[in-house]
């Protein structure tokens, strides 16, 4: 099952129990938002799970593009990405967490074909503000899957106020074995969709105050349901990479953490390039920067002959198509050369500074701090001009 075929299973099974497709189909947050980039799938939608009526209704579903730079030093791994999608599905105020439940449940067994031996779930098993969450663990068993109590696992919040409740996680078996373990003793066992029932609206003093109308939020990140129904241990194996792990190496000889990380940045720049974004020294310029020129880092320390004139346009055509982006390739490539010929400028001047007297002893941290914020030149980079040097 390709990408394609998985967003349209999954929109389509909701589209069919009445849910309304709305748009996901940019980075940037509603305006107003005081965050630089949508993070999540439920994020624009909070003012909605907080009782606001929403303009199509009370049932949706989305594939919402999001964007997360906490996980920047996990790029090169399996599974983190930049830039991802999450497919959502939302009750607001409509239907309870047991039917979210069950159509979750029939979408993965009969939708995805995972069978049921191959899944287990973990419910929210109480603490002292909150008992357990007694009917998913009633909807679960009646549904035969496996379940696991918890505590700190299953409670979701968005910070430390505001709308939270527990959730219940659906996890899938990845090992070659038959299932073994639950959730918290096997790491084989991967997380791929999350149920939260939003009950309540935590205040400033840390106690909880139940919503006038309850709603239901679900995201599941759809590289990570690729990965596993395309039977791979590593998203960057997917149909999503394909193109890029064929194309790169015969241009850069990169082991595979750097091919992923140059794989994941010059994706997530194209997608960010696409949403309008330009290159700058602040907000979410300043985020497109620090990821353009961390790939071209990585790329100067394996081979610095080559440059991004010799990307291939069929990558840049690849992402913006499965974006659903119309800006046009022209445009992305210049932009990234652009960067490109501002970081070789930044590169000689950060050659000539390091030469000084000043930085031919090991570096202290007010040094690291200085070079950053005054001449713009990162901790990787510079440990990359004195190994050059």
């Amino acid at each position: 099952m390709d990408t394609d075929r998985t967003v349209r299973v999954f929109t389509d099974f909701y589209r069919e129990r009445g849910h309304h497709l709305i748009t996901g189909s940019t980075l940037l947050p509603p305006p107003g938002d005081p965050v630089l980039f949508t993070t999540s799938g439920m994020h624009p939608l909070t003012p909605y799970l907080e009782g606001r009526p929403h303009p199509r209704g009370g049932r949706l579903v989305n594939v919402q593009r999001c964007l997360r730079t906490t996980d920047l030093d996990e790029i090169g791994d399996s599974t983190h990405l930049t830039v991802f999608e999450m497919l959502g599905s939302w009750s607001l105020g409509d239907y309870g967490h047991s039917q979210s439940l069950r159509w979750g449940y029939e979408l993965l067994r009969d939708g995805f074909g995972i069978p049921r031996e191959r899944l287990h779930v973990t419910v929210f098993g109480g603490d002292e503000q909150v008992g357990p969450d007694l009917e998913s663990l009633r909807t679960w068993q009646e549904s035969g899957v496996p379940v696991e109590l918890t505590r700190e696992d299953n409670w979701w919040s968005n910070g430390p106020v505001g709308p939270c409740g527990p959730d219940s996680e659906i996890f899938v078996w990845t090992g070659v074995t038959p299932p073994q373990g639950t959730p918290t003793t096997d790491p084989r066992w991967v997380e791929i969709w999350n149920h939260v029932v939003m009950r309540y609206r935590r205040l400033e003093d840390g106690s909880l105050q139940p919503l006038d109308r309850p709603s239901v939020d679900t995201g599941m990140g759809l590289e990570r349901l690729v990965t596993i129904l395309q039977g791979h241990d590593s998203v960057y194996d997917t149909d999503l990479f394909e193109p890029w792990m064929r194309l790169l190496p015969p241009l850069w000889e990169l082991d595979e953490p750097s091919l992923r990380l140059v794989s994941d940045h010059l994706r997530s720049g194209v997608v960010v390039i696409g949403d309008g974004v330009r290159p700058s020294n602040t907000g979410r310029g300043y985020v497109l920067r620090r990821v353009v020129r961390r790939l071209l880092t990585t790329l100067r320390r394996e081979d610095p002959s080559r440059t991004l004139s010799d990307l291939p346009v069929e990558l840049l055509q690849h992402t913006l198509d499965h974006f659903r982006t119309s800006c046009g390739t022209g445009l992305v490539r210049d932009v990234l050369l652009e960067e490109e010929r501002r970081f070789d400028r930044l590169l000689e001047r950060g050659l000539r500074l390091l030469s000084g007297p000043r930085y031919r002893g090991p570096l202290s941290e007010e040094d690291y701090e200085y070079l950053h914020d005054t001449h713009g030149l990162p901790r990787d980079l510079v440990l990359g001009l004195r190994r050059e040097g």
